[in-house]
């Protein structure tokens, strides 16, 4: 019997964390004066969803050296984990029955360009480590999302397998990782193509059946 999985995004796909995150982050650039930007707004923050941290840095402080940028948004993701591990995120509606109803027939993993920590406040803030086998991150490996959606599939001996996201940049990770792109359309972003379209999570265990036919 084929090994079959669903492999997840997670900022805009599973959860948003955005009413936490974006007080923290302007708390943090508040302290630092060489920053003369305005705050950051709840529409820049989903823009910025699904990014590594260094086209963050690019884009929300092009007048710092990235080499700095970069350390000032390491002290803001240092200060949302906490957050996180605190207070949680604001999970998709019915997230933990899809995952135990995907989890009869599939086996379920997790895929973000996050920093580590962030995805481990998610599945321990939540109660949703049992849920998932396996997780990997830009954070942990240095690499692109299409790479290491590979790694999941290698290390997983997985023989089918589906990328569910919410931004172009998931179905271009999808398609390097040579497998089928679910487009979360309830997300932050958009997708010019995909393979099967969902609008609210509670479509995906049906997807799925149908990707894996």
């Amino acid at each position: 019997m084929d090994k079959k999985g669903v492999i997840f995004d997670l900022d805009g796909t599973l959860w948003s964390t955005i009413d936490t995150v974006v007080p923290v982050w302007n708390s943090v650039l508040s302290e630092h004066e060489e920053i003369k930007r305005q705050s950051i707004t709840v529409e820049e923050m989903s823009g910025y969803m699904g990014k590594i941290l260094d086209e963050i840095a690019e884009l929300a402080l092009p007048e710092l050296s990235p080499e700095r940028g970069l350390e000032i948004l390491h002290e803001c993701t240092r200060r949302e984990q906490k957050a996180l591990r605190n207070n949680g995120g604001k999970l998709y509606n019915g997230l933990y029955d899809v995952l135990k109803a995907l989890n009869v027939d599939c086996s379920v993993y997790l895929v973000s360009n996050c920093q580590e920590g962030y995805a481990k406040a998610f599945l321990e803030r939540h109660g949703l480590s049992d849920l998932f086998s396996d997780v990997e991150t830009a954070g942990r490996t240095g690499k692109s999302k299409g790479e290491n959606i590979k790694l999941i599939i290698e290390r997983n001996e997985l023989d089918k397998s589906i990328y569910v996201g919410d931004t172009e940049g998931d179905r271009e990770a999808a398609n390097f990782a040579g497998i089928p792109f679910v487009y979360a359309s309830y997300g932050f972003g958009s997708a010019k193509q995909y393979d099967f379209k969902i609008d609210s999570l509670a479509e995906l265990p049906a997807a799925a059946k149908t990707a894996f036919e």
